[in-house]
């Protein structure tokens, strides 16, 4: 690897905006983490399914994608300081809509409270990210990987918070809402540490390209992977007609070509792309439903204290980005390659926890094959494409979001709905027809199927063992079968990852290693000239 690394800011108040970037998404992460906890209070208390949760807990990641794409385009262009305050306003809404949702309510109108706030919840994240990941890339040129690595360090710090949160007052009894409430912490203090700063440009603003120029390299290729994403959520999520969402899809993509003169766009930021959907997929969309897991495979205590205990490895594991990258001379590629084998590899040992020593370790590993993904392919990104500016690099968080609102959670959702229902048909069929919802569990292309009544399989996990009824005893059996089952095809996708990090490297090598580009005179006046490295 041929990049410099060094640690000059480029604004003398850097490490302050890093830091209220940090707090920003600590918010997220508290907020997410403290969800991944209540799911189980949810299904108790509204008799939601598999497939539902899933349905709630994606549309935060939905909603991400609109906020960090919108805010990706515009925030050049109307400031920093604008999409912080809108933010703010989001995450405050966020909290009264949830809220409004209680015990007595018709199901589908504690799911439309829910699914909502959620919603509203991850517009603020998304907005934020769209502030956040391309100021620190500005901030710190020469070393962003570092530096994004802190900065997304507060995701698994603020998830070990929300599941001390889920351990500590959830099993004290405390009500779900008051768990939930407590990301409006940082949210505040995010606010006050933005409050009157002034923030730097990015090269391609600086060097005066114009938002069609930036679009350029995204051009039609990436454009038609968002646009597609798109179609599912309008079809999927929002129950549109099928030609309808296809028809805002088409527009979508005719903007980009308007925008960009019909340019084809990089085959390589097409490849992040594609392979930044299945990262959103299998490391946020197994962060939703981890806990829910192992604390069905275990006891709820457990998962609970497990998904504290690998958030925190993730949280110590990403201050030391730079010692890989300087030190082990691991091109970022490179990194995301071994990455992606060892999440295949933890993916596949926790399937099979019996114990809680052996799920540490299990889910050790695969806390450290995903802890570097995220943040190190925005990092790619921000050193391969500057003259996107901000925008590659937040369509890209965007189609990681997305890909977990509209396939990984509800993915996951469905496969414990499927591989549970046909477990316990195979063992009593019975019992499955005694115990199965009354809505059918759907995903994608996939053959629908009908999960689990979440309030009768709740009462069957949440029951001692030694008090538990025969048929309680089947139905506890058969939704830990299907959670194993679940984890390994999950672990499918980060070996389809593998598969594309290793053609990547190989790509690199050819060309002469992986370097950092910069915008060169010519590209800022519009010639062609090669990038500078």
């Amino acid at each position: 690897m041929t990049t410099t690394l060094g640690d000059e800011p480029i604004a003398h108040n850097a490490k302050r905006l890093l830091w209220a970037g940090f707090l920003a998404i600590l918010a997220a992460g508290i907020g997410f983490g403290v969800r991944g906890g209540i799911l189980a209070n949810w299904a108790k208390e509204f008799g939601f399914t598999g497939t539902q949760l899933g349905d709630i807990g994606g549309a935060g990641f939905t909603s991400f994608c609109f906020g960090i794409v919108i805010g990706g385009v515009i925030v050049d262009k109307i400031g920093y300081g604008k999409l912080v305050l809108a933010a703010f306003v989001f995450h405050i809404a966020s909290a009264l809509i949830t809220f409004a949702a209680h015990q007595g309510q018709p199901q589908e109108v504690a799911y439309k409270y829910l699914y909502w706030g959620t919603f509203v919840f991850g517009l603020a994240n998304g907005t934020l990210e769209a502030v956040a990941n391309p100021l620190v890339a500005t901030l710190f040129p020469k070393n962003r990987t570092h530096y994004l690595n802190i900065l997304h360090a507060s995701w698994p710090a603020g998830m070990v918070i929300g599941g001390v949160i889920g351990w500590t007052l959830g099993g004290a009894g405390v009500d779900w809402k008051i768990q939930l409430g407590l990301f409006l912490i940082p949210t505040i203090l995010y606010g006050i540490a933005f409050l009157g700063q002034s923030f730097p440009k990015s090269e391609a603003v600086e060097k005066g390209l114009k938002l069609g120029e930036m679009f350029k390299e995204v051009g039609l290729l990436g454009g038609a992977t968002i646009a597609f994403l798109f179609v599912l959520f309008f079809k999927d999520a929002m129950g549109l007609p099928a030609g309808v969402a296809w028809g805002i899809g088409g527009a979508i993509l005719i903007a980009v070509g308007v925008i960009t003169s019909f340019s084809m766009g990089s085959l390589l930021l097409f490849v992040l792309f594609i392979t930044h959907a299945l990262v959103g997929s299998v490391e946020l969309g197994t962060d939703g439903w981890i806990q829910n897991i192992t604390g069905n495979i275990l006891t709820p205590e457990q998962g609970k204290q497990l998904f504290v205990a690998t958030s925190a490895l993730m949280f110590i594991l990403r201050f030391s980005a730079h010692f890989i990258e300087s030190k082990l001379k691991i091109s970022p590629i490179g990194l995301l390659l071994i990455c992606s084998i060892l999440a295949v590899v933890g993916l596949n040992l926790v399937s099979g926890i019996t114990t809680f020593a052996g799920a540490l370790l299990a889910l050790g590993v695969y806390a450290l094959g995903k802890t570097f993904f995220w943040p190190t392919m925005l990092a790619v990104v921000g050193d391969r494409f500057p003259r996107t500016g901000a925008i590659a690099m937040s369509i890209m968080g965007g189609i990681g979001m997305m890909s977990m609102g509209l396939i990984g959670s509800p993915g996951l959702g469905y496969a414990k709905d499927r591989f549970t229902a046909e477990q316990l048909k195979e063992v009593d069929p019975a019992i499955y027809e005694a115990n199965k919802a009354q809505k059918e569990s759907k995903f994608l292309f996939a053959e629908s199927v009908y999960g689990l009544d979440g309030t009768k399989l709740s009462a069957a996990q949440s029951a001692k063992p030694e008090e538990r009824t025969p048929e309680q005893k089947v139905l506890s059996e058969a939704s830990i079968s299907g959670d194993r089952k679940t984890l390994k095809a999950d672990s499918f996708i980060p070996a389809a990852m593998a598969v594309i990090y290793l053609l990547l490297l190989i790509y690199f090598k050819v060309i002469g290693g992986y370097r950092v580009i910069k915008i060169t005179p010519e590209q800022a006046a519009g010639g062609v000239a090669a990038p500078a490295p």
